[in-house]
């Protein structure tokens, strides 16, 4: 099949090279507002060609938004307004409000929401990955709003090329994602500010810095382009797990004010369970 990938960055670019290794599609158009990453989508070998939207969505069978949600927000009404037989799925960080943006389309049963949970900290075309994909989880939202062929076409996509398949509704997906991926976003930028503003010595922080350290604040690097409109978009999510955050880092405070160090070490205990579920 032809495949158009819109924004051919970290997430367009891994899933472009997937679905060539995994001969999946036969030809795959670009489509970015940058006409540098369109260029360097071509050099690397992650498109075949690119052209306009409308252009590409005529040539294609499967049209795959990877942009950041503030523009999948103005992109996807248009092009549920363009299609006819078409697939359309998304790749966003965000489920409920790109829902919303287009409660009511007629031809909303061509489309799937999906969120692969993965990613690094990087971006551009030049950041794609071969293998991304492979064990990890994606996200499937409200399938049941989704036409059974264009469902059944993105699951064996992403099954295909390695993931496993969890089904959520929009609003329990922006919360969970709140909780294991928003704020870990958050913590790193506030940890990065916090050693920035404290220690004034960069060549102390290269010196001394640990892999710990580096592993906490690696997310820190991460485009704000991308994420200011996560943030924005869930926004309330957002802010229900960052007041209990810092509710947290207030415990962890006060053990130290009051030199309260069996009640640090019960803290740290409990924080290891977490074992039990990530490893």
């Amino acid at each position: 099949m032809t495949v158009t990938i819109i924004g051919v960055g970290l997430m367009g670019g891994s899933l472009a090279i997937s679905l060539r290794e995994k001969q999946l599609a036969k030809h795959i158009i670009g489509v970015d507002r940058s006409e540098a990453h369109l260029k360097k989508a071509m050099s690397l070998g992650l498109i075949d060609e690119y052209c306009s939207l409308s252009e590409a969505i005529k040539k294609s069978t499967l049209v795959v938004i990877a942009v950041p949600v503030d523009e999948m927000m103005l992109l996807l009404p248009e092009i549920m307004n363009s299609i006819t037989d078409h697939v359309v799925m998304d790749m966003g960080s965000t489920k409920e409000t790109l829902q919303n943006a287009i409660a009511g389309n007629p031809k909303r049963g061509r489309f799937v929401p999906t969120h692969p949970m993965w990613g690094t900290e990087y971006s551009g075309p030049e950041a794609a990955v071969s293998g991304a994909f492979i064990n990890k989880a994606v996200v499937i939202c409200n399938a049941a709003e989704a036409d059974n062929d264009a469902l059944a076409l993105v699951k064996n996509l992403y099954q295909k090329i390695g993931m496993h398949i969890v089904y959520m509704e929009a609003p329990a997906h922006d919360l969970h994602a709140a909780y294991v991926s928003h704020i870990s976003h958050i913590t790193s930028f506030a940890l990065a500010n916090t050693v920035l503003e404290k220690e004034k010595e960069d060549d102390a922080i290269f010196a001394i810095a640990s892999a710990g350290f580096e592993s906490t604040v690696r997310l820190a690097k991460s485009n704000p382009e991308m994420w200011v409109p996560i943030f924005k978009q869930n926004r309330e999510n957002v802010l229900d797990v960052l007041n209990e955050h810092i509710a947290q880092l207030k415990k962890f405070r006060s053990c130290l004010e009051k030199e309260n160090y069996i009640y640090l070490k019960e803290l740290i205990e409990h924080a290891n369970g977490i074992s039990r579920i990530i490893e």
